[in-house]
């Protein structure tokens, strides 16, 4: 039975190529299903009984016999990448209406082909454990993401911004495969089963860097970053949302898997996530706040929340080896929870900017403003993302950070002084992390929503249809719900932290729990007083006449759109103070003395990613050594022999000086 549900999704996919264009979004639809219910019934199993032994068929025997496993931690994530992908797709049937006509029908087909695939090889990094299988899906989830972001390949930035994508995915598949080379050579087991027996022989620090590395780069942690604020604007906007919700959460996933075998360096590898994290956090907030392209602000977004989750693993391994239960049980649930928080906000936020891309043809927030007036249900919703993703009570993101927060609280008192400074700077980062991103998203909707429009359109601008905005309102009930039951999510993730770090829940249910019900029931009081303040309101003003009037000008009565605060001016204070480690340009051509009539003129300020320049220059030094070395390639027959014959030298020095 497991083996036709595995097997029948993946064969009807390849039928997405040769479907007519009018039937094919609709196939896609019920492919994607029939994917999604064969692997949302065991992993919810799963999860129920995380204690009991994992879920494990072998459909196919394809380079030896593949066993599928799905454990309590998988099975979180398959639900996971399932509710993503659904509310993608949902999404993408009114967002590809624009193209229609545009693209060839091929480039559709392509399209949600890879889409589909897409979903497939994350569900298998999820469920496989052998290392050959899991890097043959973990490339395949490479190349079908490659894919999608090349929808708009014309665009030539489109295209750069792709195929510097594959390359770093392929730096990240490298390192993962000298890892698990390393333990098949100690342990002769090519996967995760064999990470158990290393670790309990071996130095752990090491080999966990060495899979950090590879996993990290998906993921996008500081300084592994540098693909993702390209490659999610590049992209259309559901899969922006994909990418950003689910596929770099397969990071995440890779590194619990690994951690969950660790035996030893606990503490020196928390230390590391909790650091490399934090600066992720910190990092990835302050270059979204100078952003003005909007979905490149939500993708720096991305960074800063994989830095929370990273910091709360960080505060759960760095308990491990402490012996503290509270860091361990709060920060592995904080962490976990995260990713699913993160998954449904982020999201909403990207389907939302989509929204708006769609009816103004422009991403730049400089060119915005008053989005509101005509596309009310995208501002609320993206308003509603913004709240959730800046931590604030009673949606979802609250209810994580809060359990990280605990998990840094309950690591303060120490036996020494050093390791509550360090929880001290922790907790300092993810508050400064939590204020400047209340910070950034004032701006991206104050600027974006709120005013006047900034620049004329030469289209009538409506709101989305209903296909766009439905699966968007069904990932706010799910923020809200967790926001304000936050006990039926906390309680099973406690479970899956229990069943796979060998840990004591006792605190979350006796300690954790209760104080998460008090929350709840503060936020039904706050909700129900706000409800109680506009019923009161509308009572009073039911029978009075509403007037509307201009906003006081403060004497001028002839206010123009360009007055208004733009994206730039509205973060410049905090540009300078962040100077230090800022790369900022501008783009502006001084007024000179003798120019009595100066010429229009623009002010154009820009900020760079650091790292990403320090790639840029290591890579060009390379490119312009190869292009020296290939001054080699004459195209002379006798060159090329006496190459050969200096090579055959040198060797014959090396074996008479005994170095070879």
């Amino acid at each position: 039975m497991e083996t036709i549900a595995i097997l029948a999704p993946v064969i009807l996919s390849f039928f997405i190529l040769v479907m007519p264009q009018r039937i094919r979004y609709h196939y896609t639809l019920a492919v994607t299903c029939l994917a999604i219910l064969a692997t949302s019934f065991p992993a919810v199993n799963a999860l129920l009984h995380p204690s009991a032994l994992p879920l494990t068929f072998t459909p196919v025997n394809f380079l030896g016999s593949i066993t599928f496993t799905i454990d309590s931690l998988s099975g979180f994530f398959i639900l996971v990448t399932n509710f993503t992908v659904f509310t993608g797709l949902l999404y993408s049937k009114g967002y590809m209406k624009s193209y229609i006509g545009e693209k060839k029908p091929a480039r559709f087909a392509l399209h949600y082909f890879s889409y589909v695939w897409l979903h497939f090889s994350m569900l298998g990094v999820l469920m496989l454990r052998d290392g050959l299988a899991f890097l043959i899906v973990w490339e395949l989830m490479a190349v079908s993401s490659f894919m999608l972001i090349l929808f708009e390949a014309e665009n030539r930035t489109t295209l750069k911004t792709a195929v510097n994508y594959l390359i770093q995915m392929h730096i990240g598949l490298v390192l993962l495969t000298i890892a698990f080379l390393i333990v098949e050579s100690k342990t002769g087991l090519f996967g995760f089963d064999g990470l158990s027996g290393y670790f309990s022989g071996h130095s752990n620090l090491v080999l966990f860097l060495l899979f950090f590395g590879g996993f990290g780069i998906k993921a996008g942690f500081i300084p592994l970053h540098t693909w993702l604020p390209e490659a999610h604007p590049a992209a259309p906007s559901h899969v922006s949302g994909v990418m950003s919700g689910v596929m770099i959460k397969m990071g995440i996933y890779g590194i619990i898997r690994v951690l969950v075998d660790v035996r030893n360096d606990w503490y020196e590898i928390g230390l590391f996530l909790l650091i490399i994290s934090a600066v992720s956090g910190i990092y990835g907030v302050i270059m979204a706040i100078t952003q003005h392209d909007l979905k490149k602000l939500l993708a720096y977004h991305s960074i800063e929340n994989i830095g929370i989750i990273g910091m709360g693993l960080g505060i759960g391994a760095m308990g491990i080896g402490l012996g503290n239960n509270w860091m361990i049980v709060a920060g592995f649930t904080g962490g976990i929870l995260h990713v699913l928080n993160h998954s449904l906000f982020k999201s909403l936020l990207f389907f939302s900017s989509g929204s708006v891309y769609q009816a103004y043809h422009t991403r730049n927030i400089e060119k915005l403003g008053g989005v509101i007036h005509r596309m009310p249900h995208t501002a609320a919703l993206f308003l509603t993302g913004a709240l959730a993703i800046c931590g604030l009570p009673p949606l979802n993101g609250f209810i994580s950070e809060i359990l990280i927060y605990i998990g840094l609280l309950k690591g303060l008192p120490s036996e020494t002084v050093l390791q509550a400074i360090i929880m001290m700077l922790a907790l300092i980062f993810l508050v400064l992390i939590g204020g400047l991103a209340i910070f950034c998203f004032t701006k991206a909707f104050g600027i974006t929503f709120l005013g006047s429009q900034r620049s004329c359109t030469d289209h009538p601008v409506s709101e989305c249809g209903s296909s766009m905005l439905a699966p968007q309102y069904l990932i706010v009930v799910m923020i809200v719900l967790i926001g304000f039951v936050p006990v039926a999510f906390v309680a099973p993730l406690s479970q899956v932290v229990q069943a796979q770090f060998n840990t004591s829940t006792e605190l979350i249910s006796g300690s954790v729990l209760p104080a998460l019900s008090q929350i709840t029931r503060l936020s039904y009081i706050f909700v129900l007083a706000g409800v109680g303040l506009l019923l009161l309101r509308f009572r009073l003003l039911r029978r009075r006449q509403v007037t509307r009037r201009p906003t006081w000008g403060c004497g001028y009565t002839a206010p123009t759109a360009r007055q208004q605060y733009t994206a730039t001016s509205f973060a410049s204070n905090f540009t300078e103070l962040a100077h230090p480690i800022l790369h900022e340009e501008t783009t502006f051509r001084k007024i000179d003395e003798e120019e009595v009539f100066p010429a229009n003129r623009t002010f154009d300020v820009h900020v760079e990613d650091f790292f990403k320049i320090l790639i840029l220059k290591i890579t060009g030094f390379f490119t312009l050594f190869l292009k020296k070395i290939a001054r080699l390639q004459t195209g002379n027959i006798q060159h090329y022999i006496l190459y050969a014959f200096i090579f055959i030298l040198i060797i014959f020095m090396l074996l008479y000086l005994k170095i070879l």
